[in-house]
């Protein structure tokens, strides 16, 4: 699977741009946040992420990820000492970094503003998902991240977010809402994960296992881009380091999707990197799993995994196997659904969605399927 990193210019310490990177990488790596479908040679080198593992706190959580990749980005193709190539710069000191165990991500060191461009409007319902380490220090009230539909921020007609140690914002827009976070030192130089699930009007916000806000009547921006700020600053404790962006397009029910293709594709079933163990932020997808098949009781499944192309084909058949009857076991053992109703097979890289070529086409193609059989 695609990597995450960190680095500095090294012009003035007389090392290379890379040497300089891994030299002064961060002091907390953002944690790794591989999906179900990732590929066994993903990098393993990232410490947890401040997600609690207990299963009971995501009880309430209800993120499920969009299905069909939009645009993604980890920073493994970028060079490091530069700006992502795919990203559009704005303004601010942003370059990719590589911390010690390979894993690479965005560093501003300052206001840094940039735009996703993407291939297409932002759907209709969609999902956007970032993982981003915030400051260390307490001294910058400022919050983390913020984020608009379109190119640019201020426009007061359209909703825009912004999440910190120091609470979530929804601001412009016919509504706005200012929420304190409780324990901000939580979040202090530690990664996070924040989601945001638009659908219609509604917008809901998420931080690992909370969900911050559900707001009915949010006016967020369709566009052909989104607008970033990272609010780092100019010393390492106060860094913001941007690992990962995927932005997705949410489709049809399991049950809708299967009656019309006989398959349905999630990428919402997550596991430790290189591993079968299933996160707890994949419960809200495998209770949607669970529900569609307790309603259907005649309705059987091949639980598949799949894999891209990234890593060594053995390997990647090996581990999609395993993923795929943890699943299996899950669904049965914890949900509740019927054994005969289920089957599990890997296909690891064999069974592409579309080409590896590009970022999206492997996001797309790490996947776990349903199939009527």
């Amino acid at each position: 699977m695609d990597k995450e990193n960190e680095a500095i210019d090294g012009a003035t310490s007389g090392k290379s741009t890379e040497d300089t990177a891994r030299a002064t990488a961060a002091p907390t790596e953002p944690g790794s946040t591989a999906p179900a479908n990732a590929s066994a040679g993903a990098s393993a080198g990232a410490t947890a992420s401040a997600a609690p593992a207990d299963k009971k706190v995501w009880a309430n959580y209800d993120f499920i990820p969009g299905q069909r990749t939009i645009f993604f980005t980890d920073f493994s193709e970028d060079q490091v000492g530069n700006f992502p190539q795919r990203l559009e710069f704005k303004t601010g000191a942003m370059e990719v970094v590589e911390f010690e165990g390979g894993q690479r991500a965005l560093r501003a060191s300052s206001q840094g503003d940039f735009v996703i461009p993407l291939p297409e409007v932002l759907p209709d319902r969609f999902t956007i998902e970032l993982d981003v380490t915030g400051r260390a220090g307490l001294g910058v009230g400022a919050e983390t991240i913020k984020l608009a539909g379109g190119r640019k921020s201020g426009d007061n007609k359209f909703s825009e977010v912004a999440w910190g140690h120091g609470g979530f914002y929804l601001l412009g827009g016919p509504v706005q809402i200012n929420l304190d976070t409780k324990d901000r030192e939580r979040y202090l130089g530690k990664p996070a994960s924040f989601r945001l699930l638009g659908d219609g009007k509604y917008l809901k916000a998420y931080v690992d296992e909370r969900r911050l806000a559900n707001v009915p009547n949010a006016a967020f921006q369709r566009d052909k881009a989104l607008f970033i700020r990272l609010e780092g600053r100019d010393d390492d404790k106060d860094a913001v380091y941007l690992t990962r962006i995927r932005v997705a397009e949410s489709q049809k029910t399991i049950y809708d999707e299967l009656n019309a293709k006989g398959r349905w594709a999630t990428q919402g079933i997550l596991f430790d990197t290189g591993k079968s163990n299933i996160k707890p932020e994949s419960t809200p997808t495998l209770k949607q799993i669970a529900t569609t098949l307790k309603e259907h009781p005649d309705l059987k499944i091949e639980i598949q995994g799949h894999t891209d192309n990234v890593g060594k084909a053995d390997a990647n058949l090996k581990l999609s196997q395993a993923r795929a009857e943890a699943v299996k076991r899950v669904l049965a053992a914890e949900y509740g659904v019927k054994a005969d109703q289920l089957t599990a097979k890997g296909y690891g890289d064999t069974k592409p969605s579309g080409a590896n070529k590009t970022p999206e086409g492997r996001a797309n193609n790490r996947r776990v399927e349903l199939v009527k059989s």
